[in-house]
């Protein structure tokens, strides 16, 4: 690298570095940072300090004085009579050879075990919006007059009480959702019992630790929530998949002998597939809870969204011997940003779960709170989700009829009564994956169902389909063009085939 070169390096990153520190001071950072990625290699000579400030349009001196912090700091040398050099044998820590390969984004060797496993998962998208992401709600029609007259009345009652910790959550919106609850999913039960937190994943990772040891076993549904998935593994727990059949979730006699500590489900509208857990499993999974010591948490995350008969009653609301701890989000039904969740848990785990949630995570955000409690209490809660309902089976009608009439013999449709998705499973064996890869780069997205599997050997290929963020003007236009990549890529599998 020669003197002109450094000096367009030095100039490039200069200047595209705008800051209000002194220009002597941002020139030693970008020297020095410069050597130690690599963009100055070691042993190179750098330009005299006069070039490199004709240059940059500097006086010679500030050139001078980054040299000289530079030099004191052991990052240059002087050779007498030649000139000043990067030293040749800088050792710097993570510093890449010349020719070497790069390094992957995160060196494993920087992580736990069970850092590694949740890196590797990779089930977690940079798209979180637009045609077809699933789980994303529409957010231009939420009523933000009101919620912004909510949060400003506490804001401006100055409540110091407000910005403090909220042990549980705050007291009146545990008490509104204690009487909701016992209103729509037949939960009798008392504001102590309610428990607020940051989103689904947090209260998942403290009935985790709670409940269970390292080791223990998870029973999850197959497929699945790869969220809960991740968190249950993360905390040391034992993920083991359990088939569904029409039916839902269907232990067998085999699968009790090694019984679990914990069973994560979604039995009143099963994600993905929108099974309702029978009665009868529902009433055997309640007994067998009972006979082996296990916890059943019961994930009822979008039940409010049901488009036709009315929300089945809810596994907790059945429970007499308290084995269930019950799920619920406002993700959905408000919008995901509010990041608020709550746990009904029976009387017995009242002051544990209390105690863990002030310990391991000190809940606050109660300006939220308070707001969301008037919201609900007022009868807007009940309003915007009518609502919603209305535009989402508006939206899930268009885009099923599309692919109906588009690509009926080609998909098998699951569930669809109830949420924010459509899952189709494809009729031909298609890797999903590369398909999903193919619409993205196309602009619509859609969820490939082999990620809901936690056993590779039983995974099916489909697609999970998010129509709830998506206008109506839009749903047509993105319907079509998932058609042309489902098109193509099971006629080019027909083809294969034939081939073979």
């Amino acid at each position: 690298m020669d003197a002109e070169l450094v000096c367009e390096l030095i100039a490039q990153r200069l200047w595209s570095q705008p800051g209000a520190s002194l220009l002597k001071t941002r020139l030693y950072l970008v020297l020095r940072q410069a050597i130690l990625d690599g963009g100055i290699p070691t042993g190179i000579k750098l330009p005299p300090s006069r070039m490199l400030a004709d240059a940059l349009s500097l006086g010679r001196n500030t050139v001078v004085r980054a040299y000289d912090q530079l030099l004191v700091e052991g990052y240059l040398e002087t050779r007498v009579g030649d000139g000043t050099y990067v030293v040749e044998s800088l050792a710097v820590p993570g510093r890449r050879a010349a020719g070497a390969p790069p390094r992957p984004a995160v060196a494993p060797d920087l992580l736990s075990l069970r850092g590694r496993r949740i890196a590797s998962m990779g089930t977690s998208s940079s798209v979180q919006h637009g045609a077809f992401m699933p789980g994303i709600p529409d957010t231009e029609h939420f009523p933000f007059a009101t919620w912004r007259r909510l949060l400003s009345k506490y804001v401006r009652r100055e409540q110091s009480h407000l910005l403090n910790y909220g042990v549980g959550g705050f007291g009146p919106l545990r008490a509104e959702l204690a009487d909701y609850l016992r209103a729509t999913r037949l939960i009798q039960c008392e504001p102590r019992q309610v428990m607020i937190f940051n989103g689904t994943h947090q209260a998942i990772d403290l009935c985790a630790r709670l409940l269970c040891d390292a080791g223990d076993r998870v029973w999850m549904e197959e497929p699945g929530y790869w969220g809960a998935r991740t968190v249950l593994q993360a905390a040391g727990l034992q993920a083991e998949p359990i088939a569904l059949d029409d039916k839902g979730i269907a232990p067998t006699e085999a699968d009790w002998e090694c019984p679990p500590r914990l069973v994560f489900m979604s039995p009143s509208s099963q994600y993905p597939t929108g099974i309702v857990l029978s009665l009868e499993r529902r009433l055997e999974l309640l007994a067998k809870a009972r006979e082996h010591n296990a916890w059943l948490i019961e994930d009822d995350y979008d039940n409010e969204l049901r488009y036709h008969n009315r929300p089945v009653a809810s596994l907790f609301g059945l429970d007499g011997a308290e084995r269930v701890i019950y799920l619920g989000t406002f993700s959905k039904v408000m919008y995901p940003g509010l990041r608020l969740a709550y746990l009904v848990v029976p009387p017995a785990l009242v002051d544990a779960f209390a105690a863990g949630n002030a310990e391991m995570y000190r809940e606050g955000r109660l300006t939220e709170q308070a707001a969301l409690a008037e919201f609900i209490a007022e009868g807007h809660f009940a309003a915007h989700l009518k609502r919603m309902r209305a535009i989402y089976r508006e939206r899930r009608d268009a885009l099923r009829d599309i692919l109906g009439e588009r690509l009926g013999e080609a998909l098998t449709a699951s569930g669809g009564d109830a949420g924010l998705h459509l899952l189709y499973y494809f009729n031909q064996a298609v890797p999903d994956a590369p398909l999903a890869a193919a619409s993205m780069a196309r602009g619509v997205v859609f969820r490939p169902l082999s990620i809901y599997y936690l056993d590779p050997a039983r995974a099916r290929s489909g697609m999970n389909l998010g129509y709830a963020c998506v206008p109506m003007a839009r749903i047509g236009p993105a319907a079509d063009i998932l058609c042309q990549v489902l098109e193509q890529g099971f006629a080019d599998a027909g083809r294969s085939g034939a081939r073979g």
